[in-house]
């Protein structure tokens, strides 16, 4: 996140006093327009004043439903412990609630997790084996909560407070509040659609997977349901970088029509550079979640198609209530890699689709030479400041991970089905 007084001096730099200066040596007397007395008084806001924060931040207000219900799944016990700033503290009341409440669901998974071991363990033959994996993988994102929920919401509390941050930024260049239109009615909707979402793929997996009992899926409902939630963060927080970009563009092509000074072009620069890195930080704060979670989506789709094209291989095309809940299984997992991919290319795409498009239609030779450095000076940006998405380095999230994951997926599940064909035919299948 720019610091506050680089962003300050980047937007009352020496330029806009010359062109102060410029007008009052033109002018006898200088009467201030209403524009720029609204200026001046937005120019005295601060984005450090959590009060000013805690006014402007529309899209806290908006997706605050989101992070109650990941309190509640005691995935990230962040707070708002003061306005304008959103924090983790190991001593909080939320990560002690945390806390209790992974012990409690732990000893469900324990539970369960052992009896499904057990299963494991006494299967012999090879899909069966494969096939018995499948639940027990399903436990696993249980026991890395500690280490991709709490063990990074110190840097996501920073993403979510430097939100505030750049809203009261926007306000004071653009002259309005960064609105995000029905994104709170889509926040209900799909917070109400992840649970629901859980329990009917529990459901229908226990209906149709042989050993699947009902009881067993009590150590499911909070892991699924916290896969679902991230995917929904996930898009909620690409969408909220989308929207701003789009408002953002507007807002600056609005501007120059209006007036195109190079003190214009320096403020929208370093407001554009604040979105490019509260974008880039999205992918730092959530590193591990979200390369632990492709890594899940890998490994179970992989088993699950294999699963499947296996019962298509020994019994044909017969479908069955087992090949029926593999796929189920293969495409909601697919669904939901491809929602986080596909979010994350969109949003990068519109950051600077708009505002390039603004500077590119300026016509150079009618302003003056200082605007013009400072429009090579945007544009250099720009190049410089790619929009991507990434973990830290391990991977971008954009389309392009659908493609590499497609490619490694088929590989594994060719040479998974050459070990299947290469083993001897079971009597009782023939």
């Amino acid at each position: 996140m720019i610091p506050d007084h680089l962003f300050e001096e980047g937007i009352n730099y020496s330029l806009l006093r010359k062109d102060m200066k410029h007008l009052q040596l033109n002018r006898i007397v200088y009467e201030k327009s209403q524009r720029d007395y609204e200026r001046e008084q937005r120019n005295l806001l601060s984005s450090q004043d959590g009060d000013t924060c805690e006014m402007h931040d529309q899209f806290y207000r908006d997706h605050k439903l989101l992070l109650v219900l990941f309190r509640a799944l005691a995935v990230m016990p962040i707070t708002r412990s003061r306005p304008g700033t959103i924090t983790f503290s190991w001593k909080s009341r939320a990560t002690a609630y945390a806390i209790f409440f992974y012990i409690v669901t732990t000893v469900i998974v324990l539970i369960v997790g052992y009896e499904r071991i057990m299963i494991l363990r006494s299967t012999k033959k090879f899909d069966d084996y494969i096939y018995a994996i499948l639940f027990v993988a399903f436990l696993v994102p249980h026991f890395w909560i500690p280490f991709v929920g709490w063990g990074v919401a110190h840097q996501v509390a920073i993403y979510k407070t430097n939100w505030g941050k750049f809203q009261v930024r926007y306000y004071r260049i653009t002259g309005e509040n960064l609105q995000f239109p029905n994104l709170r009615t889509t926040i209900v909707i799909i917070s109400v659609g992840c649970l629901l979402l859980a329990v009917g793929f529990l459901l229908s997996l226990c209906a149709l997977l042989d050993g699947f009992i009902l009881r067993h899926t009590t150590a499911y409902y909070h892991i699924i349901t916290m896969i679902n939630m991230n995917c929904a963060l996930w898009y909620i927080n690409c969408k909220g970088i989308k929207i701003a970009s789009q408002s953002l563009s507007k807002c600056f092509h609005r501007d120059v029509e209006v007036e195109c000074t190079a003190s214009l072009i320096s403020s929208y620069r370093y407001l554009w550079l604040n979105l490019s890195e509260l974008l880039q930080s999205l992918g730092n704060a959530y590193a591990r979640t979200y390369s632990t979670y492709c890594l899940f989506m890998f490994f179970n789709i992989t088993i699950a198609v294999y699963g499947a094209l296996s019962e298509i291989v020994d019994h044909g095309f017969r479908f069955s209530f087992k090949e029926m809940g593999l796929f189920v299984d293969a495409a909601y997992c697919s669904t939901l890699l491809f929602i986080f991919a596909d979010c994350s290319h969109k949003a990068t795409l519109q950051v600077a689709a708009g505002v390039q498009d603004t500077l590119l239609s300026i016509d150079v030779l009618s302003v003056d030479r200082p605007t013009q450095k400072e429009i090579d000076h945007f544009i250099q940006a720009i190049e410089m400041n790619p929009a991507v998405v990434s973990l830290k380095g391990y991977a971008h999230v954009n389309r392009e991970l659908l493609t590499s994951a497609i490619s490694m997926i088929a590989i594994y599940l060719i040479v998974l089905l050459q070990f299947k064909i290469s083993l001897p035919k079971d009597p009782s299948n023939i």
